[in-house]
């Protein structure tokens, strides 16, 4: 079912926009592109164009984006036993954006195409060491003092990410500012391999490790009696989420609360095993990318609203609800 819904979303996002191209087209021009000249071609090549050139790569990269993010959050909320925890929300998000903006305006392109991935990524890394090291300095053991040293953290790197901006080519910060309001226009079907080997590969290593994240979700006596070491195995997790949160910035700027919010859709789905929770939240986390990226392209078409705002509005409303929720 959860399958169906990705197809169907995945074929509105492509049909959906400023020009309205018909369904039949859309599945018309991915046949042909998978086999020439299956299908006999009553559309024009502006329309193929449309397709194939710019909304097909932007849905595979939404969906990717939010499936990545979704894992991350649910792997996070595992592992510090923090129904708040999120990429965003802990800075994770930020120290991508902070290397992902010192590739792009200062150090240049020395490792080609991999360069604002890479950076991004140790970025990502640094940010979560600096809020687990601010944590355990401040003595923050607690699930709601995790969230407040991230967001702390977070928004002392970002003051330096805007220093950046600052200090950088006036002609380029402009593109930089959109870009990190989050943004999916500027995918390319030659970049999109970066982030889809680095979701199979961390996301397979994530579902292996499902059972060790139950446990961790009982608390951390119960998932060391079960032979986890749970000191190394919390910061594994974390780095892991690091690489997949650092590349999805480097290609779509901060994008934010989705890995806080699908993963409690998906426990109130299925359930709180995570051999349900990670693929679900997968699948769900990258429908719901899909279909923001949609309100964003069309609420003032033919403008495209960043879909950081569009993640924001829907993630704060959902934060506050979540918040009287657990006061209630």
């Amino acid at each position: 079912m959860a399958g169906l819904l990705l197809v169907a979303s995945l074929s509105l996002a492509i049909s959906v926009g400023a020009v309205q191209v018909p369904l039949s087209t859309v599945w018309g021009v991915f046949l042909n592109k998978l086999v020439p000249d299956l299908i006999e071609q009553t559309w024009s090549q502006g329309r193929a164009a449309i397709v194939w050139e710019i909304r097909f790569p932007r849905a595979l990269l939404a969906m990717m984006v939010g499936a990545g993010l979704a894992l991350v959050g649910a792997s996070l909320q595992a592992v510090t036993r923090n129904p708040l925890a999120d990429p965003h929300l802990l800075g994770i998000s930020s120290g991508g954006a902070f290397g992902a903006i010192l590739a792009l305006l200062h150090t240049g392109l020395f490792l080609g195409l991999l360069t604002v991935p890479v950076l991004a990524f140790l970025g990502a890394l640094a940010a979560t060491l600096i809020v687990l090291g601010v944590s355990r300095l401040a003595d923050a053991t607690s699930a709601d003092r995790l969230v407040l040293a991230g967001v702390a953290v977070s928004f002392i790197i970002m003051a330096g990410a805007n220093v950046l901006i600052f200090l950088g080519d006036p002609r380029a910060t402009h593109t930089v500012v959109f870009w990190m309001l989050g943004g999916l226009g500027l995918a390319q079907w030659g970049q999109l391999i970066y982030p889809l080997v680095i979701l199979l590969v961390c996301g397979a290593w994530l579902l292996s490790r499902a059972g060790a994240l139950n446990a961790m979700t009982v608390g951390d006596e119960t998932a060391s009696t079960l032979g986890i070491a749970v000191a190394r195995f919390r910061l594994t997790v974390f780095v892991v989420g690091a690489m997949i949160t650092g590349v999805m910035v480097a290609f779509s700027g901060i994008i934010g609360f989705v890995g806080l919010m699908v993963p409690h859709v998906v426990r109130l789905l299925v359930g709180g095993d995570y051999r349900r929770v990670l693929p679900g939240s997968a699948i769900i986390g990258a429908i719901f990318l899909l279909w923001a990226d949609m309100a964003a392209r069309t609420v003032m078409a033919p403008e495209d609203i960043p879909i950081g705002i569009v993640t924001g509005l829907i993630g704060g409303v959902f934060f506050v609800w979540l918040l009287g929720r657990r006061s209630a």
